[in-house]
């Protein structure tokens, strides 16, 4: 019988990566003479993977994009983050915690980001957690990505895990809406890179500190979806 599984997005769930990103992106946006980007605009322009990011932050200043320009801002931004991984980027208070809490519990663990798959393993590889997760799928390892719900199906079924008996926990409405479309209930925590609470998107749970990601929540949750 396979087993339950806990699915995390990286980005501003489990790692906050914040620092790094803006970097980067303030870095690409140097190239266009664009305006550097703030916290609070960067929280408007992240969820999507670097190219979206990079078209939102040019539409902010009203400056539209060829796309070679965009592939070109592209590369910059992807190099200087690949230079500095991990840079400041590190796990979320009680992350460390939560994972051999489940792990000890038996529960599978995978990463579904819209972050390339490189750049995702290389991170959780530079901060050592690589060898927790079953499988760790970016926006390029399958024809499709978040929200579309086979990007979150189909990490299930290459970490081997059930989806019958899978949990969600992400930071936005993107993968809200992944896990909704899933038939997968999803916990949210409410410290991630959203310019909107996440209870506006209607969550399963809420949690506020990785601490508050308990067993029984987990079995709650997942045994409701499945009622």
């Amino acid at each position: 019988m396979p087993r339950p599984i806990i699915v995390f997005d990286l980005d501003g769930t489990l790692i906050d990566t914040a620092p790094d990103l803006l970097d980067s992106l303030n870095h690409s946006l140097a190239a266009s003479a664009l305006t550097a980007v703030d916290e609070a605009g960067f929280k408007r322009f992240v969820g999507h993977g670097g190219r979206v990011m990079i078209e939102r932050a040019h539409a902010a200043q009203q400056r539209s994009l060829a796309v070679e320009e965009h592939d070109r801002l592209l590369k910059l931004f992807l190099d200087h983050y690949t230079d500095n991984i991990p840079g400041k980027s590190r796990p979320y208070p009680g992350v460390i915690e939560a994972i051999a809490r489940f792990e000890q519990a038996g529960y599978l663990l995978a990463v579904c980001t819209n972050k390339y798959e490189a750049n995702s393993i290389a991170l959780i590889q530079a901060l050592g957690l690589a060898g927790h997760f079953a499988a760790i799928c970016g926006q390029d390892t399958f024809p499709y990505r978040k929200p579309d719900p086979r990007h979150l199906t189909e990490t299930i079924a290459r970490a081997g895990g059930d989806p019958h008996r899978a949990l969600m926990v992400g930071d936005s409405q993107t993968d809200i809406d992944t896990a909704k479309a899933a038939g997968i209930p999803v916990v949210a925590v409410d410290f991630g890179y959203t310019d909107r609470h996440v209870r506006e998107f209607e969550p399963s749970a809420i949690i506020s500190h990785f601490d508050e990601l308990t067993l029984g929540l987990a079995l709650r949750l997942i045994a409701a979806a499945g009622s």
